[in-house]
C-alpha cells in the first residue's frame, strides 16, 4: 500500500510539515520552478535596472589625496560617496543660490573652468552646503592664466637655505611661479572631478534644465537631478602616519592592507661614450650632465599634459642627443656626456636627489667627483624674440675655480648660438637658479652649471602644472584636414624652434667635451622633434612609437591625450617612451635573431655590462599589416627614481621628498533623479510596512501548512 501510495505521488511532491508526511499537489512543483525562474532572470536584469536609473560619468578625472612628511592634500568623499542635487555655476553670482539661497542642500557644482580659482573653491571649502564639484574644462584656456602650484615651487628641497644662499631662500629674490594659486596644495573633505567629455557636460547640464531651475519666482519641484562621486581615501593626516600603518600592517597581518604608496619611477640616462653600468667610472674620468625632467602634475590625478613645463625640455633634450651622436668623432672626445631625464622632480625633486644619494653611496656608475660640468634645460618653448637664458648659482661662482669653469661654460653656449635663429643672454649675477634639479647636485657639491630657459625672471608659462600645460600652450599649429599620419610628420613652427635650441646644446656639449672640429655638420632634425612634440602631447599611438617599441609594451599605446605624471607603479608610459626613442635616437640596430636579440649574454661580444639590447615591432610593410622588426642596440639604462627618504624610512624627512599617493577603492561618478525626502520617508515606511505583513503572513501560513497544504485521504486507504 506503501507503495501504492508513492506511485500515486508521482504527479505530486512529498514535504515534511511536523511529524507527518504531506503530499503536496502537482501544480506546486511546476510553481516552485516558475518563481525560482523568476527570480534567477530578475538577478540577472539588476544591472539593467541601475541602467535605468543612473547614468555613469566615465570620463572623468578625480582629484585624489596624496600625503608628505606633515601635510596631507587633495580631495576625498565619504567611504560611501557624497551625493547633492545638481547646481551650474557658471558666474560669481550663482554662488549665491549654492552659499545661502537654495532650498535643498547639500549642492553638487558644476562648475565652469574660469571659476575654477583660490578665491571660489575657498568659499566653498568653508560650507556644509556643498558636497562635491564638478568642473568643466575652460575653453579656450583661461587669458588670465591658471597655475594651481606653488608659487615657489619645490621650496625647502633645493640649495637654498638659511645656511647657503639665505638671501635666496623661500625665493625672497625671485618669485618664479606668480600665477600659483597653491590650490594643488589645500585639503578639500568633499570629492572634486574634472569633465573630460564635453558631451557628458552637456548632458549634466541638460539635466538640470529639465529638473533643477527654479520657475516661477519658488524652488525647482522633485523630482530634482543629483550627482554621486565616489572617492573615498584609505590613506589619511600625513606619510608619517600612513607609512608607519603600512608597515604595522605588513609586519602582523596575513593580508595586508597597504594605506599609501610612494611616488616612485625610474630616471633614463645614456652616455656618448658606453660605461659599464655594473661597474664604476675611473675617478679621472670627467663626464658633463645633461639633464631635464619629464614629469609634470596639475590638480587632478594623471593629468598633467605638461607641454611647457616638461615635453618642451624633454623632447629639446632627445634632439640634441640626437645631433650630437651622430658627429663622427664622439669616440674621440676626452670628457663623456651624460643625458639623464629625471621622473619626479614636480615632487621634490625625487629623481635627482635619489641620483645624487646612489652617487653618493657608490650605487651608481658615475660618481660626483666625475662631474665636470652640468647643463640643465628648462621650460624652452616660449620665448620672447628668440632669447635663452642662461641661469647659474651666484653662490658657488663666489669660489676662484667654479667661476672660471662657469664663466668658460656660458661663453662656449653663447659661442654655439652664433648663426643659429637663437639668442643666449646671461641673467642676472644676483638672481638665484629657478626651480631645477640642478639644485640637488649643488646641495651635494660646488658644480660648474648652467640652467637654460625661456624666461628671465618669472615663467612664461602661465599654465604651470595645470591641466593647460597643452600643445596650444606652446603654440603647436597644423594645417585643418590633415590625417594622424600627415600630423605627425607636419613640422610645426614650435618644432623648428625647439630643434635651433637642440641644434645649439649639442654644439656647445661637442665643444665642452673637447671636440675640436667644425660643429656645422651637428644639427638637430625639425623632422624628429616634431614627431616627439606629436607623439608626447597629442597622439602617443602613432605609426613611429608603435615602430620602435617592444611588441609586449604597444598596450601602453594608448588613445588618450597623452599625461606625464610620475604615479606609483613603475615605469609609467612617459619613462618607457623617453627610454625607447632615446634607444631609436642614439642607438644602432645589430643583426641579431630575435632569439639572440632577447638573450644577448648567448652572444660573444655582445657586452651587456655596456649595451641594452631591445627587439622592437618595427615598421609595417606596405600595404600590410605585418611588421618588420628589428635589434637596436643602445646604452640607455634605466636606474631608481624612489626617494632614498623610503629607503632609510625616515618618513618625515626635511632633507629628501616625501611625497606618497593615496589608495582608494573605487572611483566614479553619476548622476540620476532623486526623490524628495517625504516622499523617500512615505516609501520606506510603506516598504517596513509589506515587510512585516509578509513575515506575519508567512508565520501564520507555515504554522497551519498541515491544515492549508494537506489532501483528504482517499476511502479505503490505509498507512503503516
Amino acid at each position: 500500500m506503501a507503495a501504492a501510495g508513492r506511485a500515486r505521488g508521482g504527479r505530486g511532491m512529498e514535504a515534511a510539515a511536523g511529524g507527518c508526511r504531506v503530499l503536496l499537489p502537482a501544480w506546486w512543483g511546476l510553481f516552485r520552478r516558475l518563481l525560482l525562474s523568476v527570480l534567477a532572470v530578475g538577478s540577472c536584469q539588476g544591472n539593467s535596472v541601475e541602467r535605468k536609473i543612473y547614468i555613469p560619468l566615465n570620463k572623468t578625472a578625480p582629484c585624489v589625496r596624496l600625503l608628505n612628511a606633515t601635510h596631507q592634500i587633495g580631495c576625498q568623499s565619504s567611504i560611501s560617496g557624497d551625493t547633492g542635487v545638481i547646481h551650474v555655476v557658471e558666474k560669481e553670482e550663482d554662488l549665491n543660490w549654492v552659499l545661502a539661497d537654495g532650498p535643498h542642500p547639500p549642492y553638487m557644482i558644476l562648475l565652469d573652468g574660469n571659476l575654477f580659482n583660490r578665491r571660489v573653491m575657498l568659499q566653498l571649502k568653508g560650507t556644509s552646503r556643498v558636497s562635491g564639484l564638478a568642473v568643466a574644462i575652460a575653453k579656450p584656456n583661461p587669458p588670465q592664466g591658471f597655475s594651481p602650484g606653488l608659487k615657489c615651487p619645490n621650496d625647502g628641497f633645493g640649495v637654498y637655505s638659511k645656511d647657503y644662499g639665505p638671501q635666496f631662500a623661500h625665493c625672497n629674490k625671485t618669485v618664479w611661479n606668480p600665477l600659483g594659486s597653491e590650490l594643488s596644495y589645500e585639503d578639500f573633505d568633499f570629492p572634486i572631478f574634472l569633465l573630460e567629455d564635453a558631451n557628458e557636460t552637456q548632458v549634466i547640464k541638460q539635466c538640470y534644465q529639465d529638473h533643477n531651475i527654479p520657475r516661477g519666482g519658488s524652488g525647482p519641484e522633485y523630482p530634482l537631478c543629483a550627482m554621486q562621486l565616489f572617492s573615498h581615501m584609505h590613506a589619511v593626516t600625513s606619510t608619517v602616519t600612513c607609512m608607519r600603518r603600512s608597515s604595522l600592517q605588513s609586519t602582523f597581518s596575513i593580508n595586508p592592507e597597504v594605506v599609501c604608496d610612494p611616488l616612485l619611477d625610474y630616471n633614463v640616462w645614456s652616455t656618448l661614450q658606453p660605461i659599464n653600468s655594473s661597474g664604476k667610472v675611473d675617478p679621472e674620468k670627467e663626464v658633463i650632465i645633461v639633464a631635464t625632467r619629464i614629469d609634470s602634475h596639475s590638480f587632478f590625478w594623471n593629468i598633467a599634459p605638461g607641454a611647457e613645463s616638461a615635453v618642451s625640455s624633454f623632447v629639446t633634450h632627445l634632439a640634441a642627443a640626437e645631433a650630437l651622436h651622430k658627429a663622427s668623432d664622439i669616440h674621440l672626445l676626452q670628457r663623456n656626456v651624460m643625458f639623464t631625464f629625471f621622473q619626479g622632480e614636480t615632487f621634490d625633486y625625487i629623481g635627482s636627489s635619489r641620483m645624487v644619494y646612489d652617487m653618493e653611496k657608490d650605487k651608481f656608475p658615475l660618481g660626483l667627483n666625475n662631474i665636470h660640468s652640468f647643463v640643465e634645460l628648462n621650460q624652452v618653448a616660449l620665448r620672447n624674440d628668440s632669447v635663452l637664458w642662461m641661469h647659474t648659482d651666484p653662490i658657488s661662482r663666489l669660489n676662484g675655480s667654479v667661476e672660471a669653469k662657469v664663466r668658460n661654460l656660458l661663453d662656449t653656449l653663447r659661442n654655439s648660438s652664433l648663426g643659429a635663429n637663437v639668442s643666449l643672454q646671461e641673467a642676472e649675477f644676483s638672481q638665484p637658479l629657478p626651480p631645477s634639479s640642478f639644485q640637488r647636485f649643488l646641495r651635494a657639491r660646488p658644480i660648474p652649471g648652467v640652467v637654460l630657459t625661456d624666461h628671465q625672471t618669472a615663467f612664461q608659462n602661465r599654465y604651470y602644472q595645470s591641466m593647460y600645460d597643452t600643445p596650444e600652450n606652446i603654440h603647436m599649429q597644423y594645417p585643418e584636414g590633415l590625417s594622424p599620419e600627415e600630423t605627425l610628420e607636419y613640422v610645426t613652427d614650435t618644432a623648428k624652434s625647439l630643434a635651433e635650441v637642440a641644434t645649439v646644446v649639442a654644439r656647445a656639449l661637442y665643444r665642452l667635451a673637447g671636440g675640436a672640429n667644425n660643429t656645422s655638420a651637428i644639427q638637430a632634425d625639425p623632422k624628429t622633434v616634431t614627431r616627439m612634440l606629436y607623439g608626447f602631447t597629442i597622439k602617443m599611438n602613432n605609426s613611429w612609437f608603435q615602430s620602435i617599441i617592444k611588441p609586449d609594451l604597444k598596450g601602453i599605446l594608448g588613445d588618450e591625450v597623452p599625461q606625464h605624471y610620475v604615479a606609483v607603479s613603475s615605469p609609467v608610459n612617459t619613462t618607457y617612451l623617453v627610454q625607447y626613442v632615446l634607444a631609436n635616437l642614439t642607438g644602432t640596430v645589430v643583426n641579431l635573431t630575435k632569439e639572440d636579440c632577447q638573450n644577448p649574454e648567448k652572444v660573444p661580444n655582445s657586452e651587456i655590462e655596456m649595451y641594452e639590447y631591445a627587439w622592437v615591432q618595427g615598421s609595417l610593410y606596405p600595404n600590410s599589416t605585418l611588421r618588420v622588426p628589428y635589434c637596436v642596440r643602445s646604452a640607455v639604462h634605466l636606474s631608481k627614481a624612489l626617494s632614498p627618504a623610503f629607503e632609510l624610512r625616515q618618513w618625515g624627512s626635511t632633507e629628501y621628498s616625501t611625497w606618497t599617493e593615496s589608495r582608494w577603492k573605487e572611483i566614479r561618478a553619476r548622476i540620476f533623479l532623486v526623490a524628495s525626502k517625504e516622499l523617500e520617508i512615505i516609501t520606506l515606511l510603506v516598504g517596513i510596512a509589506i515587510l512585516v505583513f509578509s513575515l506575519l503572513a508567512t508565520y501564520f501560513i507555515n504554522a497551519k501548512a498541515d491544515v492549508l497544504f494537506s489532501i483528504p485521504r482517499e476511502p479505503g486507504a490505509g498507512a503503516y
